[in-house]
């Protein structure tokens, strides 16, 4: 595994009661810069209450048989819950259903015991690299919405308008206001939602679901 750019940082966390796995993974990603956290059962992992690493990248190693939940129970709390977690998958007792049942759901990889350090390696990285884009998504969604906040009511009104396809008159036409301050207004909703264009914002207005209507 080539440990990337701020992968020494990226926390895995384990999950099997099989107390040899878990000390067999441990020391192979500690092997290759990860940190690792392992536990015997979701219930040891929730006791945790730590879904990631300080906000850093970080992806679930998941056994499917275990004591209390299950990993595939687990797996659909988490999806309930909008946790945005990679699993991978292991288990010496795969079949098609479960692997199916799994992958459908969102799962990386699903591997069947025993596996190689060739195979599983790189579907941490896969998934930490997910992780990673996700954190990346999720900070974009809050920086749009930080922004949209810092607008006025009526700079709300102007934006919800133009993402809508009105020419400034027509805005003007529809706030009671002229086009000369709509103009204004529309100047400083680019600047404050920091957008290099219309599409750009009307990108954004989907984000913050403003849906224009066309």
């Amino acid at each position: 595994m080539t440990k990337g750019h701020g992968e020494a940082d990226s926390l895995v966390f384990v999950v099997d009661d099989d107390a040899s796995v878990r000390q067999a993974l441990t020391s192979l990603l500690r092997s290759v810069a990860l940190h690792v956290e392992a536990f015997g059962s979701v219930a040891d992992f929730l006791k945790d209450r730590r879904l990631g690493n300080g906000g850093g990248a970080a992806c679930l190693i998941l056994d499917v048989r275990l004591p209390g939940t299950s990993g595939l129970d687990f797996q659909a709390e988490l999806a309930r819950t909008h946790t945005h977690l990679p699993i991978i998958f292991i288990t010496g007792h795969g079949d098609v259903p479960t692997i199916v049942q799994a992958m459908k759901a969102g799962a990386v990889e699903f591997l069947t015991k025993p596996y190689s350090s060739d195979v599983i390696l790189p579907a941490i990285q896969n998934a930490i690299e997910r992780s990673r884009a996700a954190l990346g998504h999720q900070a974009k969604e809050r920086s749009i919405r930080d922004h949209y906040q810092s607008l006025s009511r009526r700079e709300r009104e102007v934006m919800a308008l133009v993402v809508s396809g009105r020419l400034n008159k027509q805005v003007g036409g529809e706030l009671g206001i002229s086009e000369i301050t709509v103009k204004a207004h529309r100047g400083n909703v680019m600047r404050k939602m920091k957008a290099g264009s219309i599409a750009d914002l009307v990108r954004m207005a989907t984000s913050l679901e403003i849906v224009p209507a066309l």
